[in-house]
Formats: C-alpha cells, sequence, structure tokens
C-alpha cells in the first residue's frame, strides 16, 4: 500500500531549488491515501498564504525512493 509525505519549507529564492539558510525540509505523514495527504496539503499552503516563499508538495513512496 502506497504512503504519502507533504514536503516543503520556506526557500531562499522564487526558484525553489533551496531551503532558507539555517531550515530543514518539513515532512508531515506518513498519510495512508493521497486524498489524505492533499487535505494537510492544502491546510499547510493556506496557512502560509501570504509567505511566496514558502511552497509543499505531495510525496508518494515511489518518489522518496529516488
Amino acid at each position: 500500500m502506497a504512503e504519502y509525505w507533504v514536503v516543503g519549507g520556506e526557500y531562499a529564492d522564487s526558484s525553489f531549488k533551496s531551503l532558507l539558510p539555517g531550515r530543514s525540509a518539513e515532512r508531515y505523514g506518513p498519510f495512508k491515501s493521497y486524498d489524505d495527504a492533499r487535505k494537510e496539503w492544502q491546510a499547510r499552503t493556506m496557512s502560509t498564504i501570504d509567505n511566496a516563499l514558502v511552497r509543499y508538495q505531495v510525496v508518494g513512496d515511489e518518489a522518496r525512493a529516488a
């Protein structure tokens, strides 16, 4: 059964390639379904909507194994 995580944080700039110095990636989960992970993603995204440098994404087992 696949598991999903919400991963992200505050990035250094709008290229979203590296997190703000001194910050580490935030990880939430595992979630048993994509829909549950998406609900968490939406809550995190909406709570930081005023900060354009914060970004989260939903990743599944296959992405973590790579």
